[in-house]
């Protein structure tokens, strides 16, 4: 049976247990590139004291899964593993991890990169920023159609 790709959670995860989760016992495994995103203090100008992340259970978990089944097409990958938190979170919080492993260094590099520009641009998570001048609730995904024109990716964001 394959582990989990895509773990979204409330709580905080530990980098190297990750890592040691996908890489496993696989002898093939010959580079592994990894990304954590944290929260900021600021965005669009303002500052952020919180921000809380909400998604659609199963909803959310296909989308990525999805670019994951896209990755292993698009690269030589061995292994992916994305992790998302959702729930309220503080500047200095880990958000996010994108782990993918490979038998050679350049593979991994372009798969994370593409697993990120799709997280960033098309995942499916809201957020609601509380700053100095109240709450707002923003679309999390940025409009990035240069990132997604490199993947030849459509971007969904209306």
């Amino acid at each position: 049976m394959s582990q989990p790709r895509v773990f979204i959670q409330t709580q905080d995860f530990d980098l190297q247990a990750e890592i040691a989760a996908l890489r496993g016992q696989d002898a093939q495994v010959g580079a592994v590139c990894s990304f954590i995103g944290t929260v900021r203090d600021r965005n669009d100008g303002s500052a952020v004291a919180s921000m809380e992340l909400e998604h659609y259970p199963g909803m959310t978990e296909k989308a990525i899964e999805a670019m994951i089944d896209e990755a292993h097409r698009r690269f030589d990958i061995l292994g992916a593993r994305v992790i998302h938190r959702v729930g309220l979170l503080q500047p200095l919080d880990q958000i996010m991890m994108v782990a993918v492993t490979s038998a050679h260094r350049g593979e991994s590099f372009q798969a994370c990169e593409f697993l990120m520009d799709y997280l960033k641009t098309q995942a499916p998570f809201w957020k609601k920023e509380d700053t100095p001048e109240g709450a707002r609730w923003v679309d999390a995904r940025v409009a990035d159609d240069k990132a997604l024109a490199r993947w030849g990716i459509e971007s969904t964001n209306a």
